[in-house]
């Protein structure tokens, strides 16, 4: 959710858009921001602990996140973040990679879908950026 307080190297789309609110220039570190992630809305996460919450599994590790389908580019976001702000994002490149970093990295829930099929994604890709878009302008008229 937008509430949530991303760090330069992790909590990417929070960290992402915070800079670009207050017009601080962003580093893509490697792959010239072609490297996917997936997204996922705090409200999934705590709905997918509700479920677990519910009907636990011994020992069972699921791999949470927005899966394929809530997954973008880097340079996807700066377009996005772009048109909802209305504002140009001032980003530059690093050639160096993240230690361990991958091009293309998102979760697959087939397991948790499995074993909590009640559970499911509810907040797109578009319904994230367009609730941090709603909180900056709330931010901006406080």
């Amino acid at each position: 959710g937008f509430n949530h307080s991303g760090a330069k190297l992790h909590g990417f789309l929070s960290y992402f858009i915070k800079a670009a609110q207050n017009g601080n220039k962003y580093t893509i570190y490697g792959y010239k921001g072609k490297q996917v992630r997936d997204q996922i809305h705090s409200s999934d996460v705590i709905r997918a602990f509700d479920e677990f919450y519910k009907d636990p599994k011994c020992g069972a590790v699921y791999n949470l996140g927005g899966g394929k389908e809530n997954s973008i580019s880097i340079l996807e976001c700066i377009d996005k973040v772009e048109q909802l702000l209305n504002k140009k994002i001032e980003y530059d490149y690093t050639d160096a990679n993240r230690i361990g970093d991958h091009i293309c990295y998102y979760s697959d829930l087939t397991k948790i879908k499995n074993d909590f099929p009640n559970w499911e994604i509810t907040y797109t890709i578009d319904d994230i950026f367009e609730e941090y878009a709603e909180s900056s302008f709330e931010a901006q008229r406080i």
